[in-house]
């Protein structure tokens, strides 16, 4: 018991060290390439934070054989990511939906639907026939996400002002390459890292008697979803909100492609008919949340109430609750 919870505890370390160094350099590319911080946490942020997920997935059913740890470690890190709203808006004196840009609602409504879609695959999984050995729901899912990417990437680039490339004048080359260079051994580092978190996650659950759905909804997604938090809190201090907003959105979205890979490395059948319905209640919450974050971008709270302005507030409360609900 102990050595898995040392186990567990390094990686999440690991996880936390390497994920500072990745929003430095993510901030340093969009420096050097002019591209919008929106768009770097959109994209390219997104989909690196995401890796612990999708390796963690990945290795829950082709290694351990645990499609609940799966499934509750991707959920979770979509209510978790939405969580780490309420942190930034706490630690900052104006409300984060009223600064950050309104294009955010792009990659939030269709989290929206990718999360739903999935909610409803688990609900009619065992009346759906199987595709192969996968749901049909897996490649609807991936034709959804590729739709968003398109979506985000198109809307980004028509609304992206003049401020974002202020200071993107022409970087000597071997300087980019530096930045990328040590962006991607930090990601590695990432993905090292995530890759044996399921491993002493399901043993400390099977150690403890606590559940799969509940452990991989707590706090293996919590340690997954460390580069989230510390990237955003690093973007925070940087000045680089619509990054960290961003970046949340964007994993929003790749969590659930996630989701359709898993399913497709899960050998035995449909994930979704193999997972736990109370699933059900992290996909619900998620949703909440994400159309309060919605609410926020379009009405943009100007004061705060107990150092939070009510839509992370709405957030806090739901995540509580769904805690208590599973």
């Amino acid at each position: 018991m102990i050595v898995d919870v040392v186990g567990f505890i390094f990686c999440a370390v690991l996880i936390t060290l390497s994920g500072t160094q990745l929003s430095k350099y993510g901030n340093r590319l969009a420096d050097l390439t002019g591209l919008s911080k929106a768009w770097i946490g959109l994209i390219l942020m997104a989909t690196v934070t995401s890796l612990p997920e999708l390796v963690t997935g990945l290795s829950s059913v082709a290694v351990v054989n645990a499609p609940d740890l799966a499934a509750g470690n991707i959920v979770g890190s979509c209510a978790f990511n939405l969580l780490i709203l309420s942190l930034l808006d706490f630690m900052m004196k104006k409300p984060i939906t009223s600064v950050v840009k309104t294009s955010h609602l792009v990659a939030g409504s269709f989290s929206i639907v990718l999360i739903a879609t999935a909610g409803v695959a688990i609900v009619v999984a065992p009346q759906t026939p199987n595709l192969l050995w996968f749901s049909p729901f897996t490649p609807l899912i991936v034709i959804i996400y590729v739709a968003a990417m398109r979506g985000i990437f198109i809307h980004e680039k028509s609304t992206s002002s003049t401020d974002d490339q202020e200071d993107s004048a022409p970087k000597k080359g071997n300087e980019l390459r530096q930045a990328i260079s040590i962006y991607s051994i930090h990601a590695i580092i990432v993905i090292a890292a995530a890759l044996f978190l399921p491993y002493f996650g399901e043993n400390i659950a099977q150690q403890t008697g606590l559940s799969d759905s509940f452990f991989g909804t707590l706090f293996l997604a919590i340690a997954t979803s460390l580069p989230e938090l510390v990237i955003s809190i690093s973007a925070l201090r940087m000045g680089a909100l619509d990054m960290a907003m961003g970046n949340l959105l964007g994993s929003n979205v790749f969590n659930i492609f996630i989701l359709a890979i898993t399913d497709l490395f899960y050998s035995e059948g449909s994930l979704y008919a193999a997972i736990s319905h109370n699933h059900l209640l992290s996909i619900l919450a998620s949703i909440i949340m994400t159309a309060v974050v919605a609410v926020g971008l379009v009405v943009r709270p100007e004061k705060k109430r107990w150092r939070m302005s009510m839509d992370t507030l709405t957030i806090l409360i739901v995540y509580v609750l769904l805690m208590f609900a599973i």
